[in-house]
């Protein structure tokens, strides 16, 4: 597991690693310099298999419309805040199954 401090920190980690070394990025959404929104639309447009790495949203912003702005930008689920700790082992899995 490794932590990033913003987007843009996010996206070059996932950068400097080989491909596949990480498994899924799960995604703040309100963060300085470069929003999770921004930082999904930035890792869908590399090139490799990183750009299909599983992202999950997870954030406060837990309206419906937040649900579909989070998959419009790529995000392959979106879990609202406080975590509800069964769903996010669900949602996971789910993810990871594939």
């Amino acid at each position: 597991i490794d932590r990033a401090e913003d987007g843009e920190i996010c996206m070059h980690m996932l950068q400097k690693k080989p491909e596949r070394y990480y498994d899924l990025i799960l995604m703040d959404i309100q963060m300085p310099n470069m929003n999770g929104y921004q930082a999904t639309k930035c890792i869908r447009g590399m090139r490799g298999q990183n750009a299909a790495i599983p992202i999950v949203a997870m954030t406060a912003n837990a309206f419906e419309e937040d649900r579909e702005k989070a998959l419009d930008a790529g995000m392959n689920a979106h879990i609202a805040k406080p975590i509800d700790v069964e769903k996010l082992i669900r949602v996971l899995g789910a993810i990871l199954a594939d």
